[in-house]
């Protein structure tokens, strides 16, 4: 199952690398010549050190021939260093391990680089396929879980590739180099240093193998607290409200607590590999050192031989603890990228590039037939729908709560796609015309109102050319918020940020005002007036009936005051239309409307 997951993240990745393989094909041989040199420089110190070592030797052999009065002897043995010898592979050493450096250098710029630009291209990918998953994805996942996939995962996922990637290519290939030059130089000690640390080195790998669960379970549990964090700080002014303080510190706790121990395992294998391969790498130290000295004594290896070997090992243990570590953090970048790779592969909305535009010119017409729709397949919420629209009336929407008005409407914006049936603009079935088409064609305005960080103009105009100052303020106008906006000490070019409080019914002036800008054919109101005052509301019910003159829309609304005057009512249950008339005929005929309606004028 493992071997599956990773072979599949591999092929998730591979579309991801176009043009970043042949800078990574160069950062790997840099890699192979920069492991070169690495192995290659011991060999240069044991001659040097021969070189010394003879003459040592020679030197003391001298000693025991004087001693021994056997001048002439002595006088045959040249006790001289060979310093132009020496002079030379030290100068050998240096121009290697500068160009060692330069080397190592530019493969570590190319592997950040690399690396830096995959997490962009992720990003990207991430951010286009926000706009390609249904509306349903959003409504069965958290934000705070989606926004943890944006950045917790991909931070994760780009650290921990910078700290392991360029690692693991370079420490293997160093890995095998060391391995190759110490066979080469004494077999037996190679045996001896391969030995004692391949040991500790396949202990760490079943250790690795076996985390690897426990980082998964790192960043669901990073996700879960981010959700939380987001939903009750959205929500703050409730919890406060209802003094759940406690209750949601408890569960934060509770959340927290199991991130943290999730963390804490996750984090503890991954760090006690560098000092368990350093033990490991200690241990082949001394079993080179004991073997060694055993065997110079018995002739069998020389001097040079024993320091290049105490060089080699710890090359050899070097990249094996570097791979240890590595080969951790890879895990991480793993459960980061299978999570990423999760949302990438959610399921789309239909490709409608092949499609053309059907309407020059929308007139407003919109017929429902025999609609049905379900947010799960065993669930049915509109059953057998069907209503006729003409253009410019007014159509009003009322009903319980959860008889499908809001679905309603989604449905007709193509947020959702029906499961049988049509929903006609013009006689065009909407789903022969692309979403652009569909969302063009209305102007909406929803119960929770959406302003972001701008200017109060830029909120007004979001997203439209050719608006000008005039239309702008003619629109507040007519909404009733202009004189708000003149009293600001910028006006229309106050930035709308923390340091500006605006009331709910403000926000939502704003949000109709941005509609009436749109000026589209068709409109939209889901409670739009739900959060305004009854004097707003009544203002802003005036400059709507004014200027949805010649546009079909429609109403949806509880306070049934606010749609008398319309058209058409349909009144819904269940998600069927079990009414449908303008008021007095509803009123006449004394039904679930007409008790609707007179259950709130004797609240009221």
């Amino acid at each position: 199952m493992e071997n599956k997951e990773k072979t599949s993240l591999i092929k998730r990745l591979l579309p991801y690398t176009k043009g970043f393989r042949l800078p990574f094909i160069l950062a790997l041989i840099c890699a192979v010549i920069s492991s070169w040199i690495t192995v290659y420089g011991p060999d240069i110190i044991s001659d040097i050190t021969n070189t010394i070592s003879d003459a040592l030797k020679n030197a003391s052999q001298i000693a025991v021939y004087l001693k021994a009065g056997n001048i002439k002897d002595a006088m045959g043995v040249n006790a001289d260093v060979d310093t132009a010898k020496v002079a030379k592979l030290a100068w050998q050493l240096v121009v290697l391990y500068s160009v060692g450096a330069l080397v190592s250098y530019y493969q570590q710029y190319t592997f950040t680089t690399i690396i830096q630009k995959f997490s962009n291209r992720m990003r990207k990918a991430i951010a286009e396929k926000i706009n390609r998953v249904p509306l349903a994805y959003f409504d069965s996942h958290t934000q705070g879980d989606t926004l943890s996939r944006v950045t917790n995962d991909v931070d994760i996922m780009a650290q921990s590739l910078q700290q392991s990637l360029g690692t693991i290519f370079s420490s293997s290939i160093l890995l095998i180099a060391a391995i190759i030059m110490m066979i080469k130089t004494n077999g037996r000690l190679a045996a001896v240093a391969i030995l004692s640390v391949l040991i500790g080195f396949i202990i760490t790998m079943v250790i690795i193998a076996s985390s690897q669960p426990l980082f998964k379970r790192q960043q669901k549990n990073l996700s879960n607290v981010s959700g939380y964090v987001e939903e009750i700080y959205s929500g703050h002014n409730v919890v406060k409200s209802y003094s759940a303080t406690d209750e949601v510190k408890e569960q934060f706790k509770n959340l927290n607590n199991a991130l943290y121990k999730s963390m804490w395992q996750s984090q503890f294998f991954s760090g006690i590999m560098m000092p368990l391969m350093q033990f490991i790498g200690n241990f082949g130290y001394v079993m080179v050192c004991v073997f060694g000295a055993i065997w110079m004594i018995d002739g069998k290896v020389s001097m040079g031989t024993i320091v290049a070997f105490m060089i080699y090992v710890r090359i050899f243990s070097q990249p094996l603890s570097q791979l240890a570590q590595a080969f951790g953090q890879l895990q991480q970048a793993s459960a980061g990228m299978n999570r990423v790779f999760e949302f990438l592969e959610e399921d789309e909305m239909e490709e409608e590039s092949n499609k053309t535009k059907q309407l020059d010119t929308i007139k407003g017409d919109v017929t429902f037939e025999h609609v049905h729709f379900g947010y799960s397949k065993d669930k049915t919420i509109i059953h057998d729908f069907s209503a006729h629209a003409q253009a410019g009336q007014k159509i009003a929407i009322v009903g319980p709560t959860g008889a499908g008005k809001t679905t309603l409407v989604n449905l007709l914006m193509r947020f959702y796609e029906v499961d049988s049936g049509t929903i006609s603009i013009d006689g065009v079935n909407v789903h022969d015309m692309k979403r652009e088409e569909v969302h063009d064609a209305f102007s909406m305005v929803l119960q929770d109102t959406w302003l972001f960080e701008g200017t109060i103009k830029e909120n007004l105009i979001y997203n439209q050319k050719g608006i000008t100052d005039e239309q702008v303020e003619a629109a507040a106008k007519a909404v009733g918020v202009h004189h708000f906006i003149k009293t600001l000490p910028n006006g229309y070019d106050s930035v709308l940020d923390d340091s500006l409080t605006l009331s709910v019914g403000q926000k939502q002036l704003l949000t109709i005002a941005r509609a009436l800008l749109k000026d589209a054919p068709l409109l939209i109101l889901d409670e739009a007036t739900s959060s305004v005052d009854t004097r707003t509301e009544e203002l802003i019910q005036k400059a709507m009936d004014k200027l949805m003159e010649g546009r079909t829309s429609f109403v949806i609304a509880h306070r049934l005051s606010t749609i008398k005057n319309a058209d058409l009512i349909l009144v819904m249950k269940d998600g069927n239309i079990i009414e449908q008339g303008n008021h007095d005929v509803l009123m006449a005929q004394n039904g679930f409307y007409a008790d609707l309606y007179n259950s709130q004028f004797e609240e009221n």
